[in-house]
């Protein structure tokens, strides 16, 4: 029996994800805690003329993950599906560090000041008129890019790593 909810409602395209969405998509894959299983993927991505913008391990005695942000999350996305690569993904708002003495504290404290808890932060391997940037995770990704956009902090989309090459 059909319920009606949906039915015949056309989806507007502009709510799909596109590359100017403020955010970066991140790959979580699960490995083997083995020798080899980081290389294996590793290769696989940069062998197929991918950069590797971003990357952090998490290890533990029995498995480990490796998030990892590409500069073309499209092909990226199709190469690991098709490797049968075990992987989830994330949205992480990505932030060009402010010049300041202290970048990294300016950032956070504006997440903090807003009560946004940070899961973690981690290093891109970006850069644009010298300065470095960071990927965060948060737990309200809306309210982190009203509050960082409101503080006039510069956000890194997919379309600025598709079309810089100024990586360190």
């Amino acid at each position: 029996m059909s319920s009606g909810f949906g039915e015949g409602t056309p989806v507007d395209a502009i709510t799909g994800r596109s590359r100017d969405w403020p955010c970066l998509r991140q790959f979580i894959v699960f490995l083997e805690n083995r020798v080899g299983a980081l290389h294996d993927v590793l290769r696989r991505v940069e062998r197929d003329d991918l950069r590797i913008v971003a990357l952090s391990i998490l290890d533990s005695a029995d498995c480990a993950m490796a998030r990892i942000i590409v500069d073309n999350y499209e092909r990226a996305h199709e190469l690991l599906t098709f490797a049968n690569i075990t992987m989830f993904e994330t949205d992480v708002v990505g932030v060009l560090l402010p010049k300041s003495d202290q970048p990294h504290t300016a950032v956070l404290g504006s997440l903090m000041s807003a009560e946004l808890n940070v899961h973690y932060v981690y290093p891109l391997m970006y850069r644009k008129n010298g300065r470095g940037a960071v990927a965060i995770y948060v737990s309200e990704i809306d309210e982190a890019l009203r509050v960082l956009r409101e503080r006039q902090y510069e956000l890194i989309t997919e379309d600025d790593l598709m079309a810089h090459d100024e990586y360190f």
